[in-house]
């Protein structure tokens, strides 16, 4: 009986892992200083190949299995405002729109999470590069 409850299991659990839930989202945060921006730098999306998928991913933490929040494409503007390994947490509008309305180009004295206007999430820093800050 053990031998067959076993097998049950073993059979199971590859579907409940398939199913299983995606990692918690990492919200982005800004602030924690009274004299720097909130987000210290820009950055543009860069060095996507035409033959490839075309656009960088924007995720909802800072990993590649955290579900796809939106895509960028090259020459994009986003402003940069932490980092975990090879993932950076950036703020960004929609294309054409003004940046100036997210809030974070100023100083904000304690450090919180970012909750809009504007659009937020996390990206590969492969992919991003700093052109001011």
């Amino acid at each position: 009986m053990k031998f067959v409850a076993m097998v049950v299991c073993g059979a199971l659990l590859p579907a409940a892992l398939a199913g299983a839930a995606p990692p918690r989202a990492v919200p982005v945060e800004v602030g924690g200083s009274e004299e720097w921006d909130a987000c210290g730098s820009m950055g543009q999306v860069r060095g996507l190949k035409a033959d490839g998928d075309g656009f960088l991913a924007v995720r909802a933490g800072p990993g590649a299995d955290y579900p796809m929040l939106d895509k960028l494409g090259n020459g994009r503007s986003v402003y940069l405002c932490g980092s975990r390994g090879r993932w950076t947490a950036v703020v960004y509008v929609d294309a054409g729109a003004d940046a100036s309305v997210c809030g974070v180009s100023s100083a904000i004295a304690k450090a919180r999470v970012y909750r809009g206007p504007c659009k937020s999430g996390w990206v590969n820093t492969a992919w991003i590069e700093v052109v001011a800050g």
